[in-house]
């Protein structure tokens, strides 16, 4: 197998995010006069979305309504617009993972939930967004991973194969998302899961951060440049 394009998720897989998306939370449900939510709820509710995540936080036994649920959404963008980024933090070995993968000649994408609209200006304050040729954002295709379609559309745009294409996320929806387009996947054991850590059985190598992934595909996928 030949690898040529790596695409990563972003939030828990590159970036710690966790703090301006709970800052954001709990600054919508308060001024919805909603209760707030402990760190370790809004951790878990996160994975699918910006849509998912301000359902889950509205949800009390029962889901809220559509008005209810649009509004909530509305207020929690406002509020995620004016702390995003100030609180992320790149996890260890990012940094020296992405230059090592850049330096080998991989092409290199970030395929995230997030909406479009939070996603680059992220990755330009936390100083990210010159490593990637592209970004597939939540609302860039039609479907959210664990669809496959944002992941295709990523090696569309980088000119690869998805069986050339390594993927590398946090979460059973990246895992879903590169089985269902054709790629290979990598997994790291931090991040946001859901509540389900991924399993080594899950994907084709369960590594400790960038570094270790780059290494691992060194040695067992090489690529061809």
């Amino acid at each position: 197998m030949t690898i040529r394009s790596v695409s990563f998720d972003l939030d828990g897989t590159l970036l710690d995010t966790i703090a301006d998306l709970a800052e954001a939370c709990q600054r919508m449900l308060a001024e919805l006069n909603e209760p707030a939510r402990s760190p370790a709820e809004i951790h878990a509710f996160v994975g699918k979305g910006m849509a998912v995540l301000v359902e889950r936080c509205l949800t009390h036994g029962r889901p809220p309504s559509a008005d209810r649920l649009h509004e909530g959404i509305v207020v929690f963008r406002r509020h995620y617009a004016a702390v995003n980024g100030v609180a992320t933090q790149i996890y260890p070995g990012v940094v020296e993972g992405l230059h090592a993968f850049r330096a080998a000649g991989y092409k290199m994408a970030v395929v995230t939930n997030k909406p479009g609209e939070f996603t680059e200006i992220l990755l330009e304050r936390v100083g990210l967004a010159d490593y990637f040729d592209v970004v597939v954002s939540g609302d860039t295709t039609a479907h959210k991973k664990p669809h496959p379609e944002p992941l295709l559309h990523a090696c569309r745009i980088m000119g690869t194969r998805p069986t050339e294409n390594l993927h590398i996320g946090d979460s059973m929806n990246d895992i879903q998302a590169a089985r269902a387009a054709g790629c290979p996947v990598f997994c790291v054991p931090y991040g946001y899961n859901e509540g389900e850590p991924v399993d080594v059985a899950d994907c084709d190598a369960l590594v400790s951060d960038l570094v270790a992934a780059h290494a691992r595909l060194v040695s067992t996928l090489p690529a061809k440049t």
